[in-house]
């Protein structure tokens, strides 16, 4: 049995008042799409995160339907998984899951503490999907209520549970949720203190668990995996190699997956020197890429230049941001370190008070902060 597994579209969505739609209708359309074509898989799923908010704009809505029009005519008929991750609107994702569902594209219903899988069959016999929307503790607490749900390590380990999955069967899991050991970018929206990380232990009966949510790929246990965003959406993946993630399932227990890389229009680069090196013809004739490249610029410069930023955006169309690495930002401590996704809450706020009030926090302070978190 052979899926493909993507995630974290964020169709609709704006990067420094950019919008990213003909980025995704080219990831979409030009790549994606013939990539499908050529590796005919048994099975799409989309693993949450479809749009990037909750009442998508009308064109982000028709660029999704497009898409599911293409895949719903594939030369070689494949079942099609969505669920919504914690940036789509379930009732959203969910309109016409019934009628849709005939046509081969199952889309994950409102979470009501039942989740029923979907079987399909190859020649090593039957394999039953599971798809698992985005889902809170206070969700589940909801309709397990005689169960102590204190994390949201617990929330997603019942809803597991209630599954009932048969651990004898060839079983698969769509999730959108933030499980521990996952190296995060920065662009996703965190977690608090690790409070609703999630164990890899709850999906011991999967064979495969498709993951949305994390936006580099990267796999946390065998067979758990982040296939990671399709774009890049912010400069803290401006390192990330983006990719599709080819799963093939074989016989129980058999679980291969290989990548098909991406390539955007326009990539992301972080750019540092001094003003003029970076606006001369030379530097520009050596980086054409740069020219509708996203950019952060990081000008070196002792004195910040008079209309630098209009300057620079005049031959750099898609620049994002510009900052000064200098005496006057570094005596500031408004160098931008882009180290915070490495550091723990408790360090981030302690940094943040001393900073703003010129003292470090004290023994009882800290510990207030360490309660609250």
């Amino acid at each position: 049995m052979k899926f493909i597994h993507l995630s974290d579209l964020h169709i609709g969505k704006s990067v420094s008042s950019k919008s990213m739609l003909d980025e995704q209708r080219n990831i979409l359309f030009n790549q994606i799409i013939p990539a499908i074509n050529e590796t005919a898989p048994d099975g799409i799923i989309i693993a949450g995160d479809v749009f990037d908010r909750a009442n998508p704009a009308a064109e982000a809505i028709a660029l999704f339907d497009d898409f599911l029009v293409e895949l719903a005519n594939l030369p070689k008929k494949a079942e099609i998984f969505i669920i919504s991750g914690n940036h789509d609107g379930a009732e959203r994702i969910a309109y016409g899951s019934r009628i849709m569902d005939r046509s081969g594209i199952h889309l994950s219903p409102v979470y009501d503490g039942k989740v029923k899988p979907y079987t399909m069959r190859d020649e090593n016999g039957e394999l039953d999907v599971y798809m698992l929307p985005f889902i809170k503790k206070a969700t589940v607490k909801y309709y397990f209520p005689d169960v102590e749900i204190n994390r949201e390590n617990d929330s997603v380990a019942q809803a597991v549970k209630a599954m009932e999955a048969d651990p004898e069967r060839r079983n698969v899991l769509v999730a959108h949720q933030f499980v521990d050991g996952a190296s995060v970018s920065g662009s996703e929206e965190g977690n608090v203190g690790g409070l609703d990380a999630v164990s890899t232990d709850i999906f011991d009966d999967f064979d495969y668990v498709a993951l949305g949510h994390i936006h580099g790929p990267q796999d946390l246990a065998k067979g758990i995996r982040y296939c990671g965003s399709p774009l890049k959406y912010s400069f803290s993946e401006v390192n990330h190699e983006k990719s599709i993630s080819v799963v093939e399932i074989g016989a129980k227990g058999q679980v291969k997956v290989t990548e098909i890389p991406l390539k955007p229009m326009n990539d992301w680069y972080d750019l540092r020197g001094k003003f003029e090196e970076i606006i001369s013809p030379a530097y520009r004739a050596a980086h054409p890429e740069y020219e509708y490249g996203y950019l952060r610029i990081t000008l070196t410069d002792e004195n910040d230049v008079i209309d630098g930023y209009k300057s620079l955006q005049a031959v750099f169309h898609n620049m994002m941001e510009l900052h000064y690495d200098n005496s006057r930002t570094q005596a500031l401590g408004i160098v931008d370190g882009g180290d915070a996704a490495n550091k723990t809450d408790e360090e981030l706020i302690c940094e943040l008070f001393e900073l703003q009030n010129g003292r470090k926090l004290n023994d009882e302070e800290i510990e207030y902060i360490r309660k609250f978190i």
